[in-house]
């Protein structure tokens, strides 16, 4: 099937036949009609499988094909489509998607996000804007100093709404909802399934059409997993070996804190890896030249927090690490999917110290899957260690004080890997003790 069987205009058709789109993906041959139809929709699919194409082109169609439409806003053309993005980085990637996607179209768009200086948006929102793409606090300014009317918004779009939920912008987004018109077309969007989705959509969705084109909260077959067991305070000497030894030449690195992701920033730097962070601290200008540079290929490393889990697309980006595990194990999903986007292959790892073992089976519970652990060769003291197996969370307790029986330990990882072998070297040892996964989550606030 080709996108000219879809419905779509031909001004649309020609749009994306020139940024080399053959054939709509699995989510954009059911999104599409769906959105032209003009029904609410939930639609869930795995990060990097075309989610944005899948809502922007029928949108871009609907939009442009009204003929019935009339402005009545007294002197300026009302702003029709909302399309809410958790993240900066997000928005305006699905800005400039829409840019392109609809050039031979006589509709303009708008990216509107914080970090950034709020007088040009206003005097952008003084002209004509069609499709407004915002995350959620930087729309709420404009609100308050009156800048923004969404009286005569059409179509609803809620981009990445289970990552909005995960934080926190639930209160936010029913503030937006409630300056809405009560008619319109709602479209949710997620890429992981869960009770704060359903609950979302009961109360926002009308009657939708539902549409899943893979099963709930599973990784793409593309991406190759790998677990490597490491003590906490050498996961930054067997990544920069890794990066060596590998030649890697684009990594993508995720960190639990802001404090991190610049403290592994600075220590890269020391091993002369070039690395580069992004985080919520910094501004837009530093996060905009640090993608940028990432995206050319002129940046070997970029460290990240979860603010870029959602809406950092880079066609065939070969790794991305886990520095440290997410503590919400959804996150695992949305970062590993930065890799094996479109089909392409990828390579997911995560060092994982021992207080992250229970991160660890949370990730595998929701995933459904036994992710393998490889063995790389020793550095420092633990040269001779023995490889031990990670032990599972049902046996992975707590040992009262004072008990000094010696730790069990197996030597076979499992065997179950998805189709993906793992190799053997030699395992970094882990002699650090155990942590509690419920202390770790309160010891961890996260970063926004």
């Amino acid at each position: 099937m080709s996108f000219s069987n879809l419905g779509l205009s031909d001004e649309i058709i020609r749009a994306v036949t020139e940024l080399g789109y053959t054939k709509p993906t699995p989510i954009q041959m059911q999104a599409i009609p769906a959105v032209l139809s003009g029904s609410d929709l939930l639609a869930g699919a795995q990060t990097g499988t075309g989610k944005t194409a899948g809502f922007t082109l029928p949108l871009l169609h609907r939009l442009s094909s009204d003929k019935n439409f009339k402005d009545t806003s007294n002197g300026y053309s009302p702003i029709r489509a909302l399309i809410l993005t958790p993240t900066r980085e997000l928005a305006a990637q699905v800005e400039e998607s829409a840019r392109e996607y609809g050039k031979y179209l006589n509709l303009n768009t708008m990216a509107m996000f914080g970090g950034v200086s709020i007088n040009p948006q206003k005097r952008l929102l003084k002209g004509r804007v069609d499709i407004l793409v915002a995350t959620p606090g930087r729309l709420l300014d404009h609100v308050q100093q009156g800048t923004l009317n969404l009286s005569h918004i059409e179509v609803l779009v809620l981009d990445e709404a289970d990552r909005m939920l995960d934080m926190g912008f639930i209160r936010d987004i029913r503030r937006i909802l409630s300056l809405l018109p009560k008619q319109r077309q709602n479209l949710l969007f997620f890429a992981t399934f869960s009770d704060k989705i359903k609950a979302l959509a009961a109360g926002l969705l009308n009657h939708p059409k539902m549409i899943e084109v893979a099963r709930r909260n599973v990784t793409a077959e593309t991406v190759a997993q790998k677990v490597y067991k490491v003590d906490r305070d050498r996961k930054r000497q067997l990544l920069a070996h890794l990066i060596r030894e590998d030649n890697w030449y684009q990594v993508l690195v995720f960190t639990r804190t802001k404090y991190g992701a610049d403290r592994l920033v600075k220590q890269l730097g020391d091993e002369r890896i070039q690395a580069l962070a992004i985080h919520g601290n910094k501004s837009q200008t530093a996060r905009t030249h640090a993608l940028a540079k990432f995206k050319n290929g002129s940046l070997q490393v970029l460290v990240a927090t979860d603010i870029a889990a959602r809406g950092l697309d880079i066609s065939e980006l070969p790794h991305v690490v886990n520095f440290d595990l997410p503590n919400v194990p959804e996150d695992y999903v949305h970062r590993i999917g930065r890799t094996g986007r479109a089909g392409a292959s990828g390579e997911a790892i995560s060092l994982v110290s021992a207080d992250e073992y229970p991160l660890l089976r949370d990730i595998e519970k929701l995933i459904e899957q036994r992710l393998p652990f490889e063995v790389i060769a020793a550095i420092g003291a633990n040269a001779h260690s023995k490889p031990e197996a990670i032990p599972d969370a049902s046996k992975h307790r707590p040992r009262p004080q004072g008990d000094k029986r010696p730790a069990r330990s197996t030597a076979k990882a499992s065997p179950q890997t998805s189709g993906k072998q793992s190799a053997a070297r030699t395992i970094i040892g882990d002699k650090n003790s155990s942590g509690s996964s419920s202390g770790l989550r309160r010891r961890v606030k996260r970063d926004r």
